[in-house]
């Protein structure tokens, strides 16, 4: 069975975006042990220097490279990251399970991002869009599509 894991930096604060969350990840069940993983975001000022945020962004990214594991296959979702369609993205999971694969880790980093270094440690890099989300709510969009791309695997009519 194939291990997802979220390592997500920040928490889901809203209740209806936890609920959201929770109701994919529950549905994953189906065909992958999910783990969701919340990691501290670092407190920056009100109007952080760039310095701070570099900073900020190495602590965070020494946390993450604590919870990935040496046999996952790591995917930071990052806005330049490529632009899949739903049957893409099936097809890349499938591809990552035939690579003997196991694991799939995905990141979101926090407020301003993932640090170079998490982005140079990938495998891939995703984006869901040109758009600017919030992190809290691309988790839930991750959830749905991780979903969506393995209905497609296995066949099952939610994907239309």
């Amino acid at each position: 069975m194939l291990n997802i894991k979220i390592i997500a930096t920040g928490n889901l604060k809203e209740g209806y975006l936890r609920a959201a969350a929770d109701e994919y990840k529950k549905r994953l069940g189906a065909w992958a042990r999910v783990e969701e993983i919340e990691l501290k975001e670092e407190k920056l000022p009100e109007n952080p220097s760039q310095s701070q945020i570099d900073l900020a962004l190495e602590k965070e990214a020494k946390s993450i490279f604590e919870k990935i594991s040496n046999k996952s296959y790591v995917i930071a979702m990052c806005v330049e990251g490529k632009q899949l369609s739903s049957e893409e993205l099936a097809s890349k999971i499938n591809e990552i399970t035939t690579l003997g694969k196991s694991e799939i880790c995905f990141i979101i980093g926090s407020s301003f991002g993932l640090a170079p270094s998490v982005k140079q440690r990938a495998d891939f890099k995703l984006s869901v869009s040109k758009l600017t989300f919030p992190h809290q709510l691309l988790r839930v969009i991750l959830y749905e599509t991780a979903y969506r791309s393995l209905s497609i695997v296995n066949g099952t009519k939610y994907h239309k």
